[in-house]
């Protein structure tokens, strides 16, 4: 069976939100199908589209005058993933504080070109759409982001469905059909001259509809095939485009299976190994190595705790480091929360902070957070800002830390702690420490002695 189809039980959608833009600006979504089935499509089985909703005719829009990205001194790491709710879909009071929190140190910032807030690009063949697209690279822009275009997903054309119209609940479980990978080969490209300050490019998300099910693996050749072809074409548009793939979800579970990568933290699924193996024998070339995955397994949460458990960040870092011939590690998301668990904020907070130190420590070039946005006044645990108020929340605190002391090549240094519970990572200037505990520890840390509360993440200057 489909391993979870590819997703860690994450609860998110990515459908686009219809807003306004200008005078010209048409409702983008009416009304978005309710489905039952998230399972993908397997490469030797029909796939049914419903005819959904009719894509929208973007009117004629110049091309957007783009800031350039920010010159910083050191690849940030760290970043974010703009999901369907941005603060380009709030008011101008929130689009200025979520500005300000996202540029105070400038840091990675991701956009899909289809769903997760955009609208269907290629609704028609030639027939363009990048009002979303426009907006959201805008606002990027905006708020100094070195910005990353992920290349998902395709319009319903290229994947059997029908031109001019959007089957949303297809979205992310379909792939393009071989006789169409040309076709969005050239869509990479129109892109790539749409946006010419973007040169970083991630090829498709999670193998979407590249899981046969007949043979109970991924279709790692049939995404290979696709990656190559874009490959091809955004070099041709600039040489200096960096692309990366495969973005395979790489899973776990607690019961012992054969694999090669194995640990307290279970067993790491050797499919998702075995197409990660078979793109790096056979695609064209790559800047970077990118993929994602869940601290949890499928079987029994976070493995031997929830602390702990982000030990398998490192884990599959190196392995692909070693499989590569040292590619730049991506990992496009990561995720460490079971559902329904219940935390706190600040346990929220405490655990993510443990999975960062584990891809410093790892030598991971770049972790983008998927940013759980919701509309203005719901609940939004684990968001950058309150939505509707732009209010900064702690997890936007934790990521401009680390941008700001742990660059990709920030030089680590050995700090020890007298108390196991409280983890430590350190840099020459500056050190950040985590309480693993539900309860307060005193602890010495670098010579002196400190007090966390439960959860705290407590930083400390060093030296001068």
């Amino acid at each position: 069976m489909i391993p979870t189809d590819g997703r860690h039980a994450r609860r998110r959608s990515p459908w686009p939100l219809a807003v306004g833009a200008g005078a010209l600006a048409v409702l983008l979504v009416a009304g978005i199908m309710t489905y039952a089935s998230m399972r993908s499509a397997p490469d030797d089985g029909p796939t049914t589209f419903v005819g959904g909703e009719v894509a929208s005719a973007a009117p004629t829009e110049p091309v957007p005058e783009l800031e350039p990205p920010p010159v910083v001194d050191d690849w940030p790491r760290w970043g974010v993933t703009h999901t369907q709710y941005s603060a380009d879909n709030e008011g101008p009071e929130v689009q200025d504080q979520a500005r300000g929190i996202l540029g105070r140190v400038p840091m990675l910032q991701n956009q899909h070109i289809m769903g997760w807030g955009a609208n269907n690009p290629e609704p028609r063949p030639g027939q363009y759409n990048f009002i979303d697209l426009n907006r959201r690279l805008k606002f990027m822009a905006a708020s100094r982001a070195i910005p990353v275009i992920t290349l998902c997903c395709a319009p319903d054309w290229m994947k059997g469905g029908q031109a001019g119209r959007t089957d949303w609940s297809k979205n992310h479980t379909v792939a393009v059909k071989p006789e169409h990978f040309d076709d969005y080969a050239k869509l990479a490209a129109r892109v790539a001259k749409q946006y010419p300050t973007v040169e970083y490019y991630m090829v498709w998300n999670e193998f979407k509809g590249f899981w046969n099910s007949s043979t109970n693996r991924w279709d790692a050749e049939g995404y290979t095939e696709l990656y190559n072809k874009v490959y091809d074409a955004l070099k041709k548009v600039n040489p200096k485009i960096k692309v990366g793939g495969p973005y395979v979800p790489i899973e776990s579970t607690k019961a012992q299976r054969p694999s090669e990568l194995q640990g307290p933290y279970g067993s790491v699924d050797q499919r998702a190994l075995d197409a990660i193996e078979y793109w790096i024998e056979h695609k064209k070339g790559a800047d970077f190595i990118v993929v994602d995955g869940a601290s949890m397994t499928t079987d029994a949460d976070n493995v031997p705790d929830d602390f702990a458990a982000t030990a398998k960040f490192s884990a599959i870092s190196t392995w692909l480091r070693q499989k590569s011939g040292n590619l730049p590690v991506w990992w496009a998301e990561w995720y460490v929360e079971p559902d329904d668990s219940g935390w706190s904020e600040d346990k929220r907070v405490a655990v993510q902070a443990t999975a960062l130190m584990e891809f410093a420590r790892s030598g991971v070039t770049t972790a983008l957070y998927w940013n759980p946005q919701a509309r203005g006044g719901k609940q939004c645990a684990g968001c950058l800002w309150r939505p509707g108020t732009g209010e900064e929340m702690p997890m936007a605190g934790l990521l401009s830390g680390f941008t700001k002391w742990f660059p990709a090549n920030a030089r680590l240094e050995q700090v020890e702690s007298s108390d196991p519970r409280v983890r430590v990572l350190a840099q020459e200037r500056q050190l950040v420490m985590v309480n693993t505990a539900e309860t307060a520890v005193t602890a010495t840390v670098d010579g002196k002695q400190v007090t966390l509360k439960p959860y705290e993440v407590q930083w400390s200057g060093r030296g001068t």
